[in-house]
């Protein structure tokens, strides 16, 4: 065994972390720990490593055993030192070595035939030969890169990094050391993708055993092999990977269910037979007796969850056209760093969007675009009805923080009770009295989980959502998923949580060599033609010899830029139903720019009636109020024919795809 607990407690003041639990870590284990927020992974983190002590038990730890221990708190590290050289300073030993040895080279130069100093610079020789000492700057950079830095970031100086970034150096050193025992908390909320997959293949196979906090279910599912749970003050353990430990816990619940409800049967049962006979003199021993038995019964609990099983429901006031957003040669740069060249993509209604690929690559920016609050060269055009809501980190800035939470959602304008209201917040984690607290008192996170909230109640038809899940404990991203899924609008999200994004988009986008490419397809769809893309490409390389290699066809180039569909498009298609669905969406486009040029003509005319001077010509108001009488009648004709041929449209679009 490596470390663990033996009947550990542990209270943080009157509220107990966990009473008397006991759990064993032994070598190359693979082990998640997952409980709601709030429940204590963080603080049995702190007990293994020593940094709490238990009120009871014993927390155990091998002599013999290192521990690597990564956590927020590091960040507090700072140094003028390089990136390369802060992950080197894992191997201490080595990099003594080599001063040793340059040293005695030295030395060596100038007595060479010293046999005590030959003696001392061969043995330095041999332990840095078996502590494979030549190989660490390799190693060292084979890891920075994998966890997403380029070689040009090495030698740059670690202060100039941001907080994430930083994490990742730190993540990288102590990889580096491997120890017996990796405690890594929350290491997959500072990666993007392509990092979090190297990471999840390097620690598949790390020599040591790995304990790891993390709300990823995708990441623990491939890489864990047993789940901890912290839950009601105990750990509960599970041999197996997430999708076990939830049919394990459920069926855990039933049988403890079972075994509830049959020992409340067996307690009425002697309670009704010792008020029957406790007065009864032949029978008052036998009462005693059963008595005594319930008092000496080891009670089983009801089982009962933590968490509250809540729906997040979204509302959409009005429908949007067929396009909701079209960008046509879209170009941005910052500097000489490009985004996007001379690129167009359509959002059309329904899309279901994941905007996916590596930090740098620019997609938060391209959210930006699309929201309009991002400058850029090219064109944006907005389609009919849209109604956007944008959740980002910057959106803090927008929260009131003289408001308390309760006060910032009514502040939306949603109409929903303050019990409705406070039900939301408990999906973001809030419950009791934290619907009281000033928005100034709350961490980044908990603003950011009320940001969102007030997404989800805004009404929208179309969300822009960047990493919605960072905040949020796996129950909630469950929610969240749930929602999206029942939502009726269209959305574009921008996600490093592959599980999130794998249950909510019907389409990937990829900024790929400054474009954006687009997949028709979930993300799973996505992953298979990745990976038949690849196959396919390594076929190609083995049987066509270098000197011979024919060049590439335009469809061939085509294919590898552009991903294929998830099912193929149909070779015939009825001509007439094409050509009537042509001509309805060409009059839903006439429809909704006349919509929109009366709409834009009854606002300038409500202006003027709420202009007092208006109302001191009285024959400018009649004729001002005539003229909005009569294009409010339009207006309204109008809407009605557009739903009409909106209708017809959608009916026209499911006999082509039926």
């Amino acid at each position: 065994m490596l470390a663990g607990f033996q009947n550990v407690t542990f209270e943080f003041g009157a509220r107990a972390i966990v009473e008397d639990a006991t759990w064993h870590i032994h070598p190359n284990e693979r082990i998640g720990l997952i409980g709601y927020n709030g429940t204590g992974k963080s603080t049995l983190l702190k007990l293994l490593v020593g940094e709490y002590q238990p009120s009871k038990g014993e927390v155990i730890r091998s002599r013999s055993t290192s521990i690597g221990y990564l956590h927020q708190d590091l960040l507090s590290f700072d140094t003028n030192e390089s990136i390369l050289q802060v992950a080197l300073s894992a191997f201490d030993r080595v990099l003594q070595l080599e001063k040793e040895i340059d040293e005695l080279g030295k030395e060596l130069e100038k007595n060479h035939e010293d046999e005590n100093l030959l003696h001392q610079y061969s043995d330095k020789l041999h332990e840095m030969d078996t502590l494979d000492g030549y190989n660490i700057h390799h190693k060292t950079e084979e890891i920075l890169q994998g966890l997403g830095f380029q070689n040009i970031d090495l030698k740059r100086p670690y202060k100039e990094f941001s907080g994430g970034w930083r994490m990742r150096v730190l993540l990288a050193k102590m990889i580096l050391q491997q120890p017996d025992l990796l405690l890594l908390d929350e290491p997959t909320n500072h990666l993007d993708l392509p990092s979090i997959e190297w990471l999840e293949k390097y620690l598949q196979h790390y020599q040591g055993s790995v304990v790891i906090v993390s709300h990823d279910r995708w990441f623990l599912d491939r890489m864990v092999t047993k789940i901890v749970e912290v839950f009601q003050e105990g750990i509960h353990i599970y041999g197996g990977n997430y999708s076990f430990y939830q049919k394990e816990k459920e069926l855990r619940m039933d049988l403890q269910q079972k075994a509830f409800e049959n020992q409340q049967d067996y307690i009425r049962q002697q309670e009704r037979f010792i008020e029957r006979f406790r007065a009864k003199a032949t029978k008052a021993a036998a009462a005693q007796a059963a008595i005594k038995k319930l008092e000496k019964l080891d009670v089983i609990e009801a089982p009962t969850n933590d968490r509250p099983n809540i729906r997040i429901n979204f509302a959409v006031d009005k429908t949007p056209g067929k396009i909701l957003c079209e960008l046509k040669h879209i170009s941005k740069s910052f500097g000489s760093n490009k985004i996007v060249t001379n690129t167009s993509a359509e959002i059309e209604r329904g899309d279901k969007i994941a905007l996916i690929g590596a930090n740098g690559k620019g997609k938060s920016t391209l959210l930006r675009i699309i929201a309009g609050t991002e400058s850029f060269t090219g064109e944006r055009k907005w389609g009919h009805n849209v109604d956007d809501s944008f959740y980002a980190q910057h959106q803090l800035e927008a929260l009131d923080l003289n408001h308390t939470l309760l006060d910032e959602m009514k502040s939306c304008g949603s109409q929903k009770t303050d019990q409705e209201l406070r039900t939301l917040l408990g999906c973001f984690l809030f419950s009791g009295d934290d619907t009281d607290k000033k928005i100034k008192v709350l961490s980044g996170g908990e603003k950011a989980r009320i940001a969102l909230a007030k997404t989800i109640i805004s009404k929208a038809n179309f969300l822009l959502l960047d990493e919605p899940t960072n905040h949020l404990d796996m129950h909630s991203v469950e929610l969240l998923i749930e929602a999206l899924n029942k939502y009726q609008g269209s959305y574009i999200l921008v996600s490093h949580d592959r599980y999130f994004v794998s249950q909510t988009a019907n389409k990937i986008w990829e900024i790929v060599d400054e474009e954006i490419k687009e997949f028709k397809g979930t993300y799973n769809e996505y992953l298979e033609w990745k990976e038949r893309m690849a196959k396919r490409d390594a076929e190609i390389k083995e049987t066509t010899p270098v000197a011979e290699k024919a060049p590439e066809t335009k469809k061939v180039i085509e294919e590898k830029q552009v991903p294929a569909p998830a099912t193929e498009t149909r070779t015939v298609i009825n001509k007439e139903v094409k050509k009537e669905l042509q001509k309805q969406q060409k009059q839903l486009q006439q429809l909704e720019e006349k919509i929109n040029q009366l709409s834009t003509e009854k606002t300038k005319l409500e202006q003027e009636l709420a202009n007092p001077s208006t109302y001191s010509d009285k024959d400018k108001f009649l004729q001002t109020e005539t003229a909005y009488q009569k294009i409010s009648s339009e207006l309204s004709k109008f809407n009605n024919e557009y739903e009409s041929v909106f209708e017809k449209v959608m009916e026209l679009e499911d006999k082509m795809n039926s």
